[in-house]
Order: C-alpha cells, then structure tokens, then sequence
C-alpha cells in the first residue's frame, strides 16, 4: 500500500515522471547555457565537438555531451570551473589532498538554499521532525556532507549539536545528557561509536537514539544490523559527493528499497564504464551525474566512478523519484577506510619521498568490532640486518605519521626485505587486500 507520510517536498518528491522530466529538461538546457556562456572549459570542449547549447532538445540528447571528470575539476582548481562572479560565492568547499590535488566546490545563496532543501528531504524521510535533537559528527574531511545535514536539519527545525569523532566519549555524554535522537555522520563513524558504547558500558536503553544516517563511504548490510542492535536505531544509508556540495544527493526512506535520488536538481544516466554508452534502467553500471540547479559551479555529465542501477518504478513510501541501489564497488580503484576516501597510488607517492624503502607495498584492511584496521608491508630498500633495528623502527614511524598526516589514516607499517611483494604477486609491485565485507 502507498502511503505518502513523511515527505518534506510533496510537490515534487512526488511527481508524475513526465511532468518530473519536463522540468528536468528546462532545468538541463538552463545549465548548459550557463556552463557554455560562463565556463571556459565546457565552452571550448563544447566548440571542440560541434556541439551547441541549442542541440540539446530532449533528456536523451545529455549523451551528446563531454563527460566531465576529477581531472577536469583539479586542472581548473581553483576558480576556472566557476560560472559565477566570485562576488556571487556565498560558500567555498574544498575536498582533501589525500586523493590528490583538492577539488573546489562554490555555492551561491540560491545553491545553499537548494541544498538545505535536498538534505531536509533526506532527514523527514527519516522521519526526523522539529522535535528532535540531532548530532552531526562528521570528522573534518567530511565537513561538507556534516554542513549539508546541519542545514537541513535547521530547515526542518530540528535542534542541532555539531561535533566531530575525535572525542567518542564527549559524544556519548552528549547524547546522553541532551537526549538525541538522531545522529549522522559516516559508517565508520557509527562503528566507533557502537565500540565506545560497548567499552562503556552503558545501556542503550539510557539513550534516546531511534535514528541514524550514514553516508559518504560504502558500508555493509551486517554493519547496518549492527548499528541498529547496538545503537537501538534504524540505520539509513545516504549518498553524498564532495565536487557537487555533499550530502543530499540521495537517500534511503525506511522501506530501504534503493536511495532516492534528488532528481528535480540531478540527472542521473547509468553507462557502461568501458564504452561510455548509456545503459536502460536496471542494468548496473557507472553512475553519470549533471547539476540542474548549480548556478555556482554547474556540472554537466560528471563521472563519478560508482557503480550501481537505477530504478524509475515508484516506492511504497510514495515518492516518484528513481532509486540507486547501495553503491559498493567503484571503477577507479579509491578506497574508504577509517571515515575517509584514498587512492593506493597516494600511498606511493608519500613511500617515494622517504628514504631507506621501495614504493612496493602490499595493504591489508581489515575489521575488528566495527573499526577498520590497516597494515602496510613496505619494502626496504637494501636488506635489513640486527643492527639496524632502530634505524628501520624510525623509518616504520615515519612513515606512519606521514600517512596520517596525508591522508588521515592510522596505519601499522611493517618493513619487509626487498623483492618481497614482486615475488609474490608476480612482478606486481604494490597491492592491496580488503578482508572487510
């Protein structure tokens, strides 16, 4: 039965598809000509193509456009890709450096208002309304997403405690003292908190939690029973993305039946990540994205390199908007630990700039009481011998914190002879395995 409870925007959360896909396409041929007009590089991928703004006269016409990637975004770091005067810029996000160089981000005020708005959608599908009490913990390199729920919980009404994971027990005090209900942050996130909930023992039943939402990394369905045991809530999971504001994107409703996506202010296409070709509703593939409602940094067609299905038919919990199944696998090989997003190739480079090892590795992560663990087994560069135990300790050590300082991560580094890994990964030289599920 469908039921039409808990929407926040029922005029368009709830749309017929061909009237949802007429503003959809006035919104599209808006932000082409934005991006054209504006952009630099759109203009130019544009001229280089043949293609004009004008050529675009139906949803199905967005393939004729140029994919744009994180390449693309880092090569115009920091203010090319903008479509705005600066003057116009009310916020400005910048991603981590621990994928590379960061990614910019700028909203105008009509953007802050539309993204409050898609976060808020998120939130009263969780059910949360101006009685609750929520805690934002995401850490500092998930500020945008963090920013993204405390604004739409403001929307709603909602009372807010930011926070950040740094201090678990503060947290725990917290939820206990101000009696929240509902708290967002990362799955990792949650995982820390379960365990410090677990060492404290304190009852579950002294908390008032009954909801929670997690996003910006995958997570596993035995996680979520986890955290819905452990915390006493019903877990939701969220999709966000840094180079588009965060959070708000998508979300699950509590029939859990794929993440709704925002699609009044996204286009989604699903394409073959190989040939580049879009794919019919229902097949798996990589998940394209195209801003309808930026005015600050409009993008048109981004890879994101997810992948998963889309789904058109209606929920039970009456929203028209398509779903994407949970996204657990990537195209491009980054990896999410311990709350934050990597690329091996990173842990390269930060081995090429210290001396004594070979940029050869083999990571291992994996999960111990819902907390990531990774160890890195690093090759030396000349074969170690007794006394130079202290010297390889201090290497051990300085690779460590320079991992955590780059990259945020806490990691167990071990040196190991060299050739180690290009013996037993024939002739590989670096490799990871993820043991988590």
């Amino acid at each position: 039965m469908t039921t039409t409870t808990n929407i926040w925007d029922q005029s368009h959360e709830t749309l017929e598809r061909e009237e949802l896909q007429q503003i959809q396409l006035e919104r599209l041929q808006a932000s082409i000509f934005r991006a054209y007009r504006n952009v630099a590089f759109y203009r130019k991928r544009f001229d280089e193509q043949g293609i004009a703004p004008e050529d675009i006269q139906s949803l199905d016409d967005v393939s004729k456009l140029p994919f744009t990637t994180r390449e693309d975004l880092r090569a115009g770091y920091p203010y090319d890709m903008m479509a705005v005067p600066l003057r116009e810029v009310v916020r400005l996000h910048s991603s981590s450096w621990s994928t590379g160089r960061p990614i910019v981000c700028a909203f105008t005020r009509n953007d802050l208002r539309h993204w409050h708005e898609c976060n808020a959608r998120l939130l009263t599908a969780a059910g949360v309304t101006r009685d609750d009490v929520a805690l934002i913990i995401f850490g500092a390199r998930k500020l945008d997403s963090g920013l993204g729920f405390h604004g739409g919980a403001e929307r709603i009404g909602a009372s807010v405690i930011p926070s950040t994971p740094s201090n678990i027990e503060q947290q725990l005090a917290i939820m206990q003292d101000f009696k929240t209900t509902v708290i967002a942050g990362s799955p990792s996130d949650g995982a820390h908190l379960l365990e410090a909930l677990k060492s404290s023992r304190l009852d579950v039943r002294r908390l008032s939690l009954r909801v929670g939402l997690f996003g910006t990394e995958p997570w596993s369905e035995t996680l979520r029973q986890e955290l819905n045991d452990g915390l006493g809530i019903d877990a939701l999971d969220c999709y966000d993305l840094s180079e588009i504001g965060g959070s708000g994107v998508a979300g699950e409703c509590p029939h859990k039946n794929g993440l709704h996506l925002a699609e009044d202010h996204y286009l989604a296409e699903i394409i073959d990540p190989l040939s580049g070709k879009p794919l019919p509703d229902g097949q798996r593939g990589e998940l394209v994205l195209t801003t309808l409602t930026k005015e600050a940094l409009p993008l048109l067609r981004f890879r994101t390199h997810d992948l998963t299905t889309l789904h058109t038919a209606p929920c039970a919990c009456g929203r028209t908007l398509s779903r994407l199944a949970r996204i657990t696998s990537r195209t491009d090989g980054l990896l999410f630990a311990q709350g934050f997003s990597f690329h091996p190739a990173r842990i390269t480079d930060i081995l090429q700039g210290i001396n004594g090892v070979a940029p050869h590795f083999l990571l291992t992560l994996s999960r111990k009481g819902g907390v990531d663990e990774l160890e890195l087994q690093v090759e030396v560069a000349l074969t170690p011998n007794s006394d130079s135990v202290g010297k390889l300790l201090a290497v051990e050590g300085r690779i460590s914190e320079a991992l955590h300082k780059t990259l945020g991560l806490s990691v167990k580094v071990r040196l190991v002879e060299p050739q180690t890994f290009t013996r037993i990964t024939e002739g590989v030289a670096t490799k990871v395995i993820d043991t988590r599920e």
